[in-house]
């Protein structure tokens, strides 16, 4: 994450690296020059209770690993099953897309790529509709000790 920059609202919070902070009462800017920082924003995050679809399992997955809470191989595999599982519109070209990114380990790039399409997905779509135990994948339900 060389040269990533944050621009953070007034109160905002983030994760890095397990530690929740919280920016003043300003707007903030600010540059990761560290490689391999866990960074998330916690406005991005999702709660465990809300992954109830593939592919909100699939962000919450992947949200995971941008915390530094699950490893990336775990992530990478657990996203991808989720994935199966998907049938809604593009399910298809979303693995694709996914895909690519997960062999790189862009979790950011997944969780931005698929919360354009949760975003657009119906108020009540159907959960796991190929395979209803695929909700039984167990998922952590926490973020740096701190539940979200």
């Amino acid at each position: 994450m060389a040269g990533l920059i944050l621009k953070l609202r007034p109160y905002e919070e983030l994760m890095i690296n397990g530690v929740v902070v919280e920016n003043g009462d300003r707007k903030a800017r600010l540059r990761v020059k560290t490689d391999g920082a866990h960074i998330l924003r916690l406005r991005d995050a999702m709660k465990p209770e809300e992954a109830t679809t593939p592919l909100k399992r699939a962000y919450y997955i992947a949200q995971m690993a941008v915390a530094g809470q699950l490893a990336n191989a775990e992530a990478v595999d657990h996203v991808r099953h989720a994935l199966e599982n998907y049938d809604g519109p593009g399910a298809e070209q979303a693995r694709r897309a996914v895909d690519s990114r997960l062999a790189e380990n862009e979790f950011y790039k997944v969780m931005r790529y698929l919360g354009e399409i949760i975003a657009a997905e119906p108020a009540s779509p159907p959960a796991f509709a190929k395979n209803p135990t695929a909700s039984e994948l167990p998922l952590p339900q926490t973020v740096g000790g701190s539940a979200l």
